[in-house]
């Protein structure tokens, strides 16, 4: 193998391929990127078993094909320090040996045979295929992953859960503490779901930041492939039924609050200083279109509380929220004001955004409440 290519478009697919290593791989031909050079394109491939990631790059030219797996920390660390020229790769298929090479000089570091790397896995004949756009899985990723667990009892709840129906696609996570529910529309028509774990999720993301067009998702009870315009990931999905997350969502809130949003969350983290390290216990009074937040650790002897305005309608309501949680869900609101639907208080409450016109998405976020020690 011996070609040349751009050195920051080979750092910039290498980085990002990259991503998918793990730091302790349980087969050492892990710790290498495959490099498998054919028809003036590199494809590029790095995988942990459970997680693969293949993208391909345009080189400057060629003049021998071939395949060798590169290790992966050495070629980013000697990648990094290249300011834009390019370079000459050249790998022998007798000692495994890169040699990479520029102007002004070359380094050679060890390579492998890539007959060992994992071939990646088929899908079924009962996998489902569909094309979903790349705003809307970007939404439906964003607006969800932060509230997925990490519960090794519980691995269902540790990714999101893609639901496709006719016309609709939704989006959801939990972690049994928190819940969001992201519903969009899409021109879709088969029935079927798939839970994608976390990983492989934050991975998406920022590969479909460069992307433009439709992504093709092809999928069956095990394993999961998106094919984008310059990579392909693959991954294995969680198995197992997800839980009926409607059925926790009340049906019935006559309490509705509508509130500035950032100055309910700065309110927020100013009277959690006080709250108890254990808890983190936040106290809502709601009535009167005045919400006071009050905070206390009698251990301590710590207290905070201040009121901030809004427009209210409902009868008078005291209700607990962990703080932490409180923050990571208005964090994750867009909007300038924010809706919280409520019961009463042992009823989850419910976080909306409150936009100024319709949208072909919408989000939903849930809360659970926290018991009140007197």
């Amino acid at each position: 193998m011996k070609f040349t290519i751009s050195s920051s478009a080979l750092l910039s697919t290498l980085s990002t391929t990259g991503k998918v290593v793990s730091n302790k791989n349980t087969l050492p031909i892990l710790d290498y990127f495959l490099f498998d050079l054919k028809d003036g394109i590199l494809k590029v491939t790095a995988s942990d078993l459970e997680t693969t990631l293949i993208t391909t790059v345009a080189v400057d030219s060629v003049e021998r094909e071939g395949t060798i797996a590169a290790p992966v920390k050495l070629m980013l660390d000697s990648l990094k320090e290249f300011s834009e020229q390019p370079l000459t790769i050249e790998a022998d298929e007798n000692t495994w040996e890169i040699t990479v090479s520029w102007k002004s000089g070359s380094l050679k570091i060890p390579g492998t045979s890539g007959l060992g790397y994992p071939a990646l896995p088929e899908l079924g004949e009962e996998k489902s295929e569909v094309e979903m756009d790349v705003d809307m899985m970007i939404g439906g990723i964003n607006k969800t992953i932060f509230a997925t667990a990490d519960d090794h009892l519980r691995p269902i709840m540790n990714g999101i859960y893609v639901n496709i129906a006719e016309g609709e696609v939704t989006f959801v996570a939990t972690d049994a503490h928190k819940l969001v529910k992201y519903n969009a529309q899409a021109e879709v028509a088969a029935a079927s779901s798939f839970i994608l774990p976390k990983k492989p999720s934050n991975l998406l993301r920022s590969i479909l930041l460069k992307e433009e067009e439709a992504v093709k998702v092809s999928f069956d009870k095990k394993n999961v492939v998106f094919n984008l315009s310059g990579s392909t990931l693959v991954c294995r999905l969680i198995e197992g039924v997800y839980p009926n997350y409607n059925a926790v969502i009340p049906a019935a809130n006559p309490n509705k609050v509508i509130v500035d949003r950032v100055e309910l969350l700065n309110a927020i983290k100013r009277v959690a200083v006080c709250s108890n390290q254990a808890t983190n216990l936040v106290e809502f009074n709601i009535n009167a279109n005045t919400i006071n937040l009050a905070t206390k650790d009698l251990d301590f002897s710590y207290s905070a509380q201040e009121t901030v305005m809004c427009a209210y309608e409902g009868s008078a309501i005291t209700i607990g929220f962990k703080s932490t949680f409180l923050v990571d869900i208005l964090s994750n609101i867009e909007t300038p004001s924010v809706v919280i639907e409520l019961a009463d208080s042992t009823r989850a409450g419910v976080f909306k955004p409150l936009y100024d016109e319709p949208q072909s998405a919408n989000t939903l976020m849930l809360l659970m409440p926290m018991m009140i020690n007197a």
